[in-house]
């Protein structure tokens, strides 16, 4: 068999950045750092990162832990309410922000649109097309004190509760989660527009991370010019679920898996060019190591 790394796989800029400022800070400091939420979706990660020193807390740890002065914690890359931020601040610590540019221009964009909104006067809705309850998402609806409205797919427009939280005769600010499919996100636009009433705007913004958005092609020529593909993901990640979904939609013989050791014999011939793809939270090392252990099959 022949093996190939894709070669636009790997962490995304957002993830990058926020790794690296916490390996620096603990290779400068010691002792240990505490990220808001898993700083990947990625398990192997967590535990290597773990192993220097990184560990994940959640929201309600925070009003568990009482005085937390001296104590350095880390807003990952999908980025918080503000909301947030006070009580990370009520509660001592030293904040490092590591959220993501694109997620940074993202809030304050919705910010500013909701303000219009309000100030226009005639009503109108924030839509937000991505998926409910991931950080990101909570840290985007948060930014306008949860008066907006998320869409996880076209399918669930035909739902009464969420029709009946999107006011169709006023305009609608919509964007999208910066991880999610750019085609889902145009049919989506499609979609909305033939539903909205007359003299109704919907203003949609481009708000999917380019760097994402442009695996979406990469991807499937990828997959297309293998006979198997081996996608690694973490289980929970959002971006890992949409990309394999796309990369098996072009080619059935694609098979998930998280670690070296899921590997299966069975799913190969000796003569399959096989490909080793992978999330924006999947680290090039991992990529590599199954790589090599389809390449010990043989």
């Amino acid at each position: 068999m022949k093996v190939d790394i894709d070669g636009s796989a790997g962490f995304c800029g957002g993830v990058i950045r926020a790794i690296s400022t916490a390996e620096t800070y603990l290779a400068r400091h010691g002792g240990c750092m505490y990220s808001l939420g898993s700083i990947v979706h990625n398990e192997m990660e967590l535990d290597r990162l773990e192993n220097k020193g990184l560990f994940s807390i959640d929201r309600e740890d925070l009003a568990s832990m009482g005085d937390a002065s001296g104590k350095v914690i880390l807003i990952r890359a999908h980025g918080e309410a503000p909301e947030v931020y006070d009580r990370v601040a009520d509660s001592g610590f030293t904040l490092v922000d590591c959220t993501c540019p694109v997620v940074l221009r993202l809030q304050k964009d919705i910010r500013d649109a909701y303000a219009g909104l309000k100030d226009s006067g005639c009503g109108g809705s924030i839509v937000i097309f991505g998926k409910i309850g991931h950080p990101e998402v909570l840290g985007l609806v948060g930014q306008v004190g949860g008066d907006a409205v998320v869409v996880e797919d076209v399918q669930s427009l035909s739902s009464q509760e969420v029709r009946s939280c999107i006011d169709f005769s006023s305009d609608i600010e919509l964007f999208s989660q910066t991880t999610m499919s750019p085609s889902e996100y145009d049919l989506l636009k499609d979609t909305l527009r033939k539903m909205m009433g007359p003299g109704a705007v919907l203003n949609a913004h481009d708000t999917i991370c380019s760097q994402v958005a442009g695996r979406h092609t990469k991807l499937t020529s990828f997959a297309r010019s293998h006979d198997a593909v081996l996608f690694v993901s973490g289980k929970h990640s959002s971006n890992g679920r949409v990309l394999s979904e796309l990369c098996r939609s072009v080619n059935p013989r694609t098979f998930n898996v998280i670690s070296p050791e899921e590997i299966r014999p069975e799913w190969f011939l000796p003569t399959d060019r096989v490909g080793v793809s992978g999330a924006t939270s999947t680290p090039l090392w991992l990529l590599e190591d199954v790589a090599e252990a389809v390449e010990n099959l043989q």
